[in-house]
Formats: C-alpha cells, structure tokens, sequence
C-alpha cells in the first residue's frame, strides 16, 4: 500500500482558537476551511498537516487520524480481506474524497481516504 500522508485529526471545542494557535504560533497555512473542518498545512513541507474538528457534542463518528493512499479501492479491498473493522463504508464524499473508516485494534479511528481521480 502506498501511502501518501499521515494526518492527525484533532476534535476540539474551540475551532477558532485552535486554528491561531498552529497558524500564528507554529507558521502553519490553512489549506481548507469547511468551517466545522480546517486543514492546516506547513508551507515548507505540504505533507506536514494537521486537521481540526470542531467538537460538536454529537455521537457523530469523527477519525482521529487520516491516512491518504495512493489507491483507496485497494485499501478497501486488503481491509475486506483482512477482515479489518470497517467502522464508515467506502464512501465518496461531496467534498472530492473517497473514503472509508477503520478501527485499529486500540479502537483508534482512522479515516483511508483517496482524492478523486
């Protein structure tokens, strides 16, 4: 599997206050703003990246990491197979990622997510 990135995703109750923190403080830029999403991404190393998620209060299922594959079918494919628990099934998001939700064996969330092609 060919991995393109590791992501940390980070919940947090003070979405706005987060995001100065790593633009102001630690230089980050951010490259996508959904409002209850923002990516930030260091402008030196565009694979360095953090997301945070506004915490909403919900049961809603948010990942704490996200894994960028080269081939997110594949990936779907070897988790079947592997009989890995698929938590969020492979999906294609309005927002131009393909995706799907695993649990690792601590029960940490990891989104497998591919760009559109």
């Amino acid at each position: 599997m060919s991995i393109r990135r590791v992501v940390p995703d980070i919940k947090t109750n003070c979405l706005d206050d987060s995001q100065k923190f790593y633009v102001d403080f630690l230089g980050f830029d951010v490259a996508m703003d959904m409002g209850s999403v923002v990516t930030l991404v260091s402008p030196s190393n565009p694979t360095a990246q953090v997301t945070l998620i506004r915490e909403s209060g919900s049961s809603e299922l948010n990942p704490q990491m996200t894994i960028e594959v080269a081939d997110v079918d594949a990936a779907h494919a070897k988790a079947v197979a592997r009989g890995v628990r698929i938590i969020y099934a492979l999906t294609d998001e309005p927002w131009g990622v393909r995706r799907f939700f695993v649990a690792d064996p601590n029960g940490v969330v990891i989104n497998i997510m591919g760009h559109h092609k």
